[in-house]
């Protein structure tokens, strides 16, 4: 016994780590399980947008120099899960990824057309994404309060008449999506104010925003008051594209989450600026970034010519990239989220730029007086 206790134990051993390696996906996951009936479930505290801490980006009152035009930016998913369904917007880990990460990398391409302003919100779990049973639907949906009184708050701070960016990312997007559907839309005066929206790796119908629509899909660069939206995929990742058909959730006219139904998301394909299945060389690539870490307001270096794209049934297929800087890496919790890097940062910075250009100059010819 005592020569063949050692070799027994390193077996025994050996089988638990190869077993904590084959399931370590499951043990992660099953960690993030809040385990309790979101019936139930106390949120944290709401955010209170007259209070600074309530803002992850805050921008002060409008001074002469200031660009004419706001952004409202709806971030994507920093909170893992664990205890809460949502996160506290206080929540360390969060905040830091917010920061570090989400903002210069996604709401930075925003920074020349405007001001940005990016509230904090009691957001849903990354965990909240991997199910669709009941518990996890109604955390996606209940983030929607925040984001509408966060947007009440954005339009109280702006000044009347100054017109807008909406951008939303994952998560973010969706939230987004309903704020333009619901809030934006049906008011004649926000819906001309609307400069464009960015929703980012957002799934949303295309139906919803056909020619005609109070807010439709853009179909040309010179276009305001339009969507730009898409969700992506690796070129050749067609169980990808399988599960964003299968697992995405979209807002029913009453306001739940659902599945799409059969019914095509939305593809904008950001190189070409508009809704079309043309392909889009890697030629058109104005500049791939990772700006994780940057100070905010830095324009990252940019990697030109890094990816092609085109919508094909509604996702964008992406080629993949020229440099292996810009490939996913990460663990399992960070292949789920959006990339710690920006494909498209100087296509959307050109994009909401001339837009935004565009918006003013049609205003401004507008006001002036025939001769």
């Amino acid at each position: 016994m005592r020569r063949w206790w050692p070799a027994a134990l390193s077996v025994i051993v050996g089988v638990v780590l190869i077993a904590l390696f084959v399931w370590r996906n499951d043990i992660h996951q099953a960690l993030l399980n809040p385990e309790l009936p979101y019936a139930v479930y106390k949120p944290p505290p709401p955010p209170l947008y007259d209070d600074v801490a309530s803002w992850a980006l805050l921008p002060g009152p409008v001074t002469p120099g200031d660009p004419a035009v706001d952004v409202f930016f709806v971030h994507p998913t920093t909170f893992d899960g664990g205890r809460d369904w949502n996160g506290p917007i206080d929540a360390r880990g969060a905040a830091r990824l917010l920061g570090h990460v989400m903002l210069p990398n996604y709401a930075g391409p925003f920074a020349g057309a405007g001001r940005v302003f990016a509230p904090r919100y009691r957001q849903a779990s990354l965990y909240s994404g991997l199910t669709l049973f009941d518990d996890a639907i109604e955390a996606r949906e209940f983030p929607y309060r925040d984001i509408r009184a966060a947007f009440e708050a954005f339009e109280r701070r702006r000044g009347p008449g100054r017109p807008f960016i909406v951008v939303g990312v994952e998560q973010g997007g969706t939230l987004a999506a309903r704020l333009l559907r619901d809030e934006i839309a049906p008011d004649a005066n926000r819906r001309q104010r609307l400069v464009a929206a960015y929703l980012i790796e957002t799934v949303v119908p295309a139906d919803e925003y056909a020619p005609g629509s109070l807010i439709p899909a853009c179909e040309r660069r010179s276009q305001t008051g339009c969507v730009i939206a898409w969700i992506s995929a690796p070129w050749l990742d067609f169980g990808r594209s399988r599960r964003i058909m299968n697992r995405s959730l979209v807002w029913s006219p009453k306001g739940r989450l659902a599945g799409l139904h059969g019914r095509p998301p939305l593809c904008v394909n950001p190189l070409l600026g508009m809704a079309s299945a043309a392909d889009a060389p890697p030629r058109l690539n104005r500049g791939a970034a990772n700006a994780t870490g940057l100070e905010w307001g830095a324009r990252p270096g940019f990697m030109a010519r890094q990816v092609g794209a085109t919508c094909l049934d509604g996702i964008l297929r992406v080629t993949r990239p020229r440099s292996a800087s810009l490939r996913p890496s990460g663990g399992w919790a960070e292949r789920l989220r959006v990339a710690p890097l920006n494909l498209f940062w100087a296509d959307l910075e050109a994009d909401s730029e001339a837009r935004s250009s565009l918006w003013l100059a049609h205003v401004q010819a507008q006001a002036t007086p025939p001769r």
